[in-house]
């Protein structure tokens, strides 16, 4: 009938999926079934309806075949796209709460382990690290898998975390986040295990200022290509344009990356709710690279952070 939810799935989600649908406040009719169940179920649901919507960014061609042959038959199917990703942008109280929780864990976890990169510990050591002290803080999980890349690995934007030892005067960038009932964290600090030398230095300088200009410039009614211009405006200015290889940030929520985009072609204009990252970057090849991300919160004044971690240049604890 009209506007009434249901959810289909099988046997092992019977008393999960009610929970969790009570837990989001959200009343749906479950139907629990095998695959033909499911179909019958749906097929009942749908009955009389003329056009049926499938997610065009989540469902293969391969299931679009099968549901057009066997469980929509009499129904067209349309593409849809942004429809609920649309729905998605703009968080409200709850998602914020969960969000909020995910950037407290993420900074508490890095707080706790950052002192071991004053000890010699290689990139996939300190990773385990942050990821088992992301999930004993109480996260399920990683949004993402974690980046550590020291010294000449900074330089690749997203390196795995390598046996490499981390050595004495290399900037280390941290890029990891946590996960808290579905809503996602993330954050980018840019490390030293001891003091950095005068270039490394200026490569800090100059992203944090860029960092800094970007998150002033999110603020409601303003161009998410605005923001991303502002932060490459600065490192332009540097010299570095090139060493800037990515886009400025992205929303954050049930996604890792989702709308609205942070980029130079990005259309979307900043609205209150809105949670996106500001991350620029510079990356030398041999070298090693910067790159400091805050999430944040666009509100009708301005933006508020969810990640809290300082973000100047954090000389590695001595043990």
């Amino acid at each position: 009938k009209q506007d009434e939810l249901v959810l289909v799935t099988d046997g092992r989600y019977k008393f999960q999926s009610a929970e969790q649908l009570k837990a989001a406040g959200v009343q749906a009719r479950i139907e629990i079934g095998n695959l033909a169940g499911q179909k019958e179920a749906i097929g009942a649901a749908a009955r009389g309806i003329a056009r049926v919507g499938l997610e065009a960014a989540d469902v293969t061609w391969a299931r679009q075949r099968g549901f057009a042959s066997e469980w929509f038959p009499d129904a067209e199917l349309v593409p849809t796209e942004n429809i609920i990703e649309n729905l998605r942008r703009v968080k409200d109280e709850g998602e914020l709460h969960r969000m909020r929780e995910a950037a407290r864990i993420a900074d508490d976890a890095l707080a706790a382990v950052r002192p071991l990169l004053a000890q010699g510990i290689t990139e996939q050591d300190f990773a385990i690290a942050l990821d088992f002290e992301i999930r004993k803080l109480g996260a399920s999980g990683n949004s993402f898998e974690t980046i550590v890349a020291a010294g000449p690995n900074g330089a690749k934007p997203h390196a795995r975390p390598s046996s490499r030892k981390i050595e004495e005067g290399e900037l280390v960038v941290l890029d990891f986040g946590a996960i808290v009932d579905g809503y996602c964290s993330d954050m980018t600090r840019t490390v030293c295990a001891g003091e950095p030398s005068p270039e490394l230095q200026k490569m800090v300088d100059v992203v944090a200022e860029s960092q800094r200009a970007g998150v002033a410039a999110v603020k409601a009614g303003v161009s998410a290509a605005e923001v991303d211009k502002v932060c490459r405006d600065v490192i332009v200015d540097a010299g570095w344009g090139d060493a800037f290889m990515h886009s400025t940030g992205h929303g954050v929520g049930l996604d890792i990356h989702e709308a609205p985009w942070v980029s130079a072609t990005s259309t979307d204009t900043l609205a209150p709710g809105h949670v996106v990252t500001v991350e620029p970057g510079v990356y030398l090849e041999g070298l090693g690279g910067v790159r400091i991300e805050d999430t944040v919160v666009v509100t009708n004044d301005g933006c508020y952070p969810l990640t809290t971690t300082t973000k100047e240049l954090a000389v590695a604890c001595q043990p």
